[in-house]
């Protein structure tokens, strides 16, 4: 009966308008859980756990963390990469990037009602999106990023624009955004916009939430 129930279950309908990409370093003393509580009172709508650095144990309990500030929000809670923590701690979904598990076989593991999303950076990857496996895309770099090592040329407001034509799925800009480029991002036809550093770094992080939010709704009204 399990199985059946779990068989039916719908896709998660998600807001992607405000997306944190949470960053240890960043949040500094104050921890990522503080952090993503004050951005949460902010408007943030969706938060991922991303720590490449912290064990497994680290991460289990980081998502805890998040998991008992987030709920009272209504804000659900995915992780990068980590498809294992993901399904330890009960948490919302995952995002996958190209080197990452394949996101069939994370959606096998999760089921339906887990929110997979997934990385897109050009236009073969943005073709190979499957609406049958994944809920959203995230496009980028948008612009120039430090906060991800390692992290591919920016493809500017032009080339989000371009690849967002082809990804055939609801998709956030990701890389560089701030409040002062998300109207831009949005325009472009992003439904939301993931930030790091624009939050994680800011002294007040629901003020800096709260901005990235009505940047969104000027992008929406152009």
């Amino acid at each position: 009966m399990a199985a059946a129930a779990e068989a039916t279950e719908p896709r998660r309908r998600l807001d992607l308008s405000v997306y944190l990409v949470t960053d240890t370093r960043l949040s500094g003393p104050r921890g990522v859980a503080e952090v993503a509580a004050a951005a949460a009172r902010g408007g943030v709508t969706i938060v991922q756990l991303r720590d490449p650095d912290a064990t497994t144990r680290e991460l289990i309990a980081a998502a805890g963390a998040l998991q008992a500030v987030l709920a009272p929000h209504g804000v659900p809670l995915v992780i990068n990469d980590r498809v294992d923590v993901a399904l330890a701690v009960g948490a919302d979904g995952v995002h996958l990037g190209d080197r990452d598990m394949p996101a069939a076989t994370a959606r096998n593991l999760l089921g339906p009602g887990r929110i997979v999303g997934v990385t897109v950076h050009d236009a073969a990857e943005a073709q190979a999106v499957d609406i049958a496996i994944a809920d959203y895309a995230g496009i980028g770099p948008v612009f120039t990023t430090t906060t991800k090592v390692g992290a591919r040329p920016a493809i500017g407001v032009d080339g989000f624009r371009a690849l967002r034509r082809l990804v055939p799925l609801p998709a956030v800009g990701i890389g560089g955004i701030d409040a002062a480029r998300t109207a831009d991002v949005i325009a472009a036809g992003a439904d939301g916009v993931a930030v790091v550093s624009a939050i994680c770094a800011a002294p007040d992080p629901e003020a800096a939430a709260r901005a990235i939010a009505a940047a969104v709704a000027e992008g929406r009204a152009r």
